[in-house]
């Protein structure tokens, strides 16, 4: 309990900051808009003069690609990586080295914090467009896709948050880390399905996708909700791969964390 106080403390804190900025979100989210109506004519003409696409007609890819802008708004590591480099450089974390508070869960509070207000923000440009919208969308009806779809989602929330906060510790290591981020906010944007569903790769690139994390930040959430990915049997086996990379992810932060602090030098904050 006196854990759940303490996070749910940073939390509450990270929930007033967040909402400090609610116009910046509302106005992101706002302008997603545009770049949703510049992949629905995009995608329209691709399927002009073709009725399926990999096995999805057009309403079933236009809903993927909504469903992947609320994903991004609810799970998506924004700056966060930024955020822990600047703390890094500037000499803040060293209150974390003196206090009983870890600086994992410090972060993870307050990246859940922004993406309940970022997410909830969503919906509103969302609802301006509905009449638009709503015409477009097509789910499937199985019962076990949403609680399955919101399992993936945390986990691949947990994955982005983590993958970002990597990326955060290598200020331990290097004065600068865009080229970093940039490298892999490309390969993310690529690999992670933002750009295009990933099932209309190759046969074999889309089956090697399926053991690398990216697919599981954005992708695997989504063809679960829309119907992409067939099967229950399908879906489990992602979640157990998935499972295994935040896993894997949370323990290199873990390693990243414990080397960095050898380097680390409690000057400032």
């Amino acid at each position: 309990m006196r854990l759940l106080r303490k996070y749910g403390y940073v939390f509450t804190v990270g929930l007033q900051s967040a909402l400090v900025y609610r116009w910046n979100f509302f106005i992101r989210g706002s302008f997603s808009l545009i770049h949703l109506a510049l992949v629905f004519i995009l995608w329209g003409a691709a399927f002009s003069g073709v009725a399926q696409m990999g096995g999805f007609d057009l309403p079933q890819t236009l809903t993927y690609f909504i469903v992947v802008l609320v994903m991004q708004f609810m799970i998506g590591a924004f700056n966060e990586d930024f955020q822990i480099s600047e703390e890094i450089r500037n000499g803040l974390i060293n209150q974390f080295l003196l206090k009983p508070v870890n600086y994992f869960g410090y972060r993870l509070s307050l990246f859940t914090s922004a993406r309940l207000v970022s997410g909830a923000l969503i919906f509103v440009p969302l609802a301006a467009a509905s009449p638009w919208l709503l015409e477009h969308l097509t789910f499937p009806h199985d019962p076990w896709r949403l609680p399955a779809a919101l399992v993936a989602m945390a986990m691949a929330a947990v994955l982005q948050f983590t993958i970002a906060f990597c990326f955060g510790l290598l200020a331990f290591w290097f004065l600068e880390i865009q080229g970093f981020v940039i490298l892999s906010y490309a390969m993310e944007t690529f690999l992670s399905g933002a750009m295009f569903p990933l099932d209309l790769l190759p046969k074999a690139a889309f089956g090697l996708t399926q053991y690398l994390p990216f697919t599981y930040q954005m992708y695997f959430p989504a063809a679960i909700l829309t119907g992409r990915i067939a099967t229950g049997a399908e879906v489990g086996r992602g979640l157990v791969i998935q499972l295994l990379w935040v896993v894997v992810a949370a323990g290199f932060a873990r390693l990243l964390w414990a080397r960095g602090l050898r380097r680390h030098t409690a000057v400032g904050g």
